[in-house]
């Protein structure tokens, strides 16, 4: 008894100094009882030991655990472990949300402003890439190293099992159709007293009756012999268990190539443009969805031949995605201080070359979308660089100046490297030989030809009946150049025999009776504009392999204006005018296959 006293006297002790503040207080159900002795009335702050239970202790219990307690430990640990894997799982779905949003935005940027970010893919359509868009044909005798086995697992897949085609239907073994009970279907029958059928042999009969009842045509037949036998019995009822082909194909694969491509089955011969009547067809306003409000002076397109560029005295410079239908508006540039007279782009496709009636012109990358002033010249006292030509190499910019000076720029640096001088006043200019050689015509109706390696003139003559030279125009191909007068006569050269020395002309066009402003060949040289602001519907379409216009060139019936300016596209297909009413008319020429 000695021992016990002295036992609960130290445990009250430490009992006694526990705070009671911080314990957490628990019900009577989950107090647990030790050895099977239960004291309702004990004191609270307590514990119960050896037996004793106190159902509103706030202190631990000692000397046993309850199932109670491990249970609650337990599910504790299992809801923290759901809690912290449902945080996890949203998170990743935030981060896949986000990643999608990104994608959408980047999508939509794309298809808004594609054409600042990459204009030379401009109005291209994204391919798609994708591991099943493509095949290794292995069908050559040479196999690359590592495939071998993969060869010989495709032979044995082709002997095991031919192509199906894709009209066979599994469920038609399945099916059983009673042929004997419809009248219809009694003439699919072999036998009197044949009744159920499968469904592919019912197919295989439909097909033999709908030949017998409509034989093919013998000119469409592949085979020869088969142009002279006819239709027999084993043919009309066939394989059962097979499509029957076509009377007259054979089961060969050379005819599954035709499927393997998408090129033209047949493939006419275009090269050739034939005189008399061009055929085209008048599409959409290359400007329609952003007309100008003043005549357009330039219109061009890209090199990739979906990209137009239209400026005039608006002082807008305006691009457009062409597709014939909708010509979507890509950008508008606003020059405050210039009234565009001329805006071309570089053949790189980089930047655009704007000039007005100013002393200074304007540079637009089309990667940055920036726009850069240059000028004055050093030098140079010029009160306007509206006339200029950029050679094919984009190397150089040739501006027309005062007093017979034709001023040459760098491209790149944008600085003046060097003039050459006319003995009377520069009216218009053009490249040849990729930008080595560049034509000057003007105020004394002589043509000149420039070297722009050393920087001479190489050769100069009269152009035939001309007083003053207005237009000036090289083919990109034939090699032959067209001058423009002021009276409206224009006469095609042979650049080689004018600079032989021949003076005359291959063909005098005279179809205009005003002042020629505007000369453009296409792209194959088979066809020649040329144009007249002064007078209205003054374009005229030149056949030039036969040297004659095209008789239903201008359209009768349509108001072309006075027109402006003209551009061919890369392929041809496309040709676009400007006129001084702010539009630009566009026109499919269906005897080229590409824009």
């Amino acid at each position: 008894m000695h021992n016990q006293d002295l036992f609960y006297g130290k445990m009250s002790l430490i009992s006694q100094n526990v705070g009671s503040k911080n314990r957490v207080k628990r019900s009577n159900a989950d107090e647990p009882a030790f050895l099977g002795v239960n004291n309702s009335n004990a004191d609270a702050d307590e514990p119960a030991f050896l037996g004793v239970n106190n159902s509103n202790a706030d202190e631990p219990a000692f000397l046993g655990v309850h199932k109670d307690d491990e249970g609650r430990i337990e599910s504790d640990l299992v809801l923290s472990k759901t809690k912290k894997k449902r945080k996890e799982r949203d998170e990743l779905l935030e981060k896949q949300l986000e990643i999608e949003e990104g994608k959408e935005m980047k999508k939509l940027e794309n298809f808004l402003f594609g054409s600042l970010y990459s204009p030379v893919e401009f109005g291209k359509e994204e391919e798609k890439k994708d591991s099943l868009s493509f095949f290794l044909d292995r069908s050559v005798g040479s196999v690359e190293p590592g495939h071998e086995e993969d060869v010989e697992l495709m032979k044995e897949s082709d002997i095991e099992e031919e192509r199906k085609a894709v009209w066979l239907d599994e469920e038609e073994e399945k099916t059983k159709v009673n042929i004997a009970k419809v009248n219809r279907l009694r003439k699919l029958r072999k036998d009197e007293d044949e009744s159920l059928i499968s469904g592919s042999q019912y197919v295989s009969r439909l097909r033999a009756q709908h030949a017998k009842m409509n034989p093919g045509t013998d000119w469409a037949r592949l085979d020869s012999q088969s142009r002279n036998d006819g239709l027999s019995d084993d043919e009309l009822s066939d394989e059962e268990n097979g499509i029957v082909l076509a009377r007259g194909y054979k089961n060969d694969n050379a005819y599954d190539d035709i499927l393997r491509t998408n090129e033209d089955l047949v493939v006419k011969s275009r090269a050739k443009l034939l005189p008399g009547l061009l055929e085209y067809s008048r599409l959409v306003d290359a400007n329609a969805e952003d007309p100008s409000n003043g005549p357009i002076n330039s219109v061009q397109f890209h090199q990739n031949a979906q990209l137009l560029l239209a400026a005039g005295l608006d002082r807008r410079l305006r691009f457009f995605q062409i597709d014939g239908k909708r010509n979507t508006k890509i950008q508008s540039i606003f020059i405050d201080d210039c009234p565009i007279r001329k805006a071309s782009f570089l053949p790189d496709g980089s930047k655009v070359i704007i000039a007005g009636r100013r002393k200074f012109f304007y540079s637009f990358d089309l990667v940055k979308a920036k726009v850069d002033k240059i000028g004055p010249l050093v030098g140079r006292e010029e009160k306007s660089l509206e006339v200029f030509e950029v050679s094919p190499d984009s190397s150089m910019i040739a501006f027309v100046g005062n007093e017979g000076y034709i001023l040459l720029v760098s491209s790149k640096t944008k600085e003046l490297v060097g003039t050459l001088k006319m003995n009377g006043t520069v009216r218009s200019l053009a490249f040849a030989d990729d930008g080595q050689q560049l034509l000057s015509h003007g105020g004394d109706g002589q043509v000149y030809h420039w070297d722009l390696r050393t920087r001479a003139c190489i050769h100069k003559a009269v152009d035939e009946g001309c007083i003053h030279g207005t237009a000036l125009c090289t083919s990109p191909t034939r090699n032959l150049f067209a001058a423009g007068s002021d009276s409206g006569i224009v006469n095609i050269y042979n650049r080689d025999e004018f600079l032989g020395g021949k003076k005359k002309p291959i063909k005098t066009i005279e179809n205009l009776t005003t002042k020629v402003d505007f000369l453009k060949f296409n792209n194959d040289a088979q066809i020649l504009a040329v144009c007249s602001h002064m007078k209205k519907n003054s374009l005229k379409l030149i056949h030039v392999p036969s040297f004659t216009v095209f008789s239903n060139w201008p359209p009768a019936n349509s108001a072309i204006h006075y027109p402006r300016c003209l551009d061919f596209s890369p392929g041809g297909g496309f040709m676009a005018m400007g006129n001084a009413a702010g539009k630009v008319l566009l026109y499919k020429l269906h005897h080229y296959d590409h824009a």
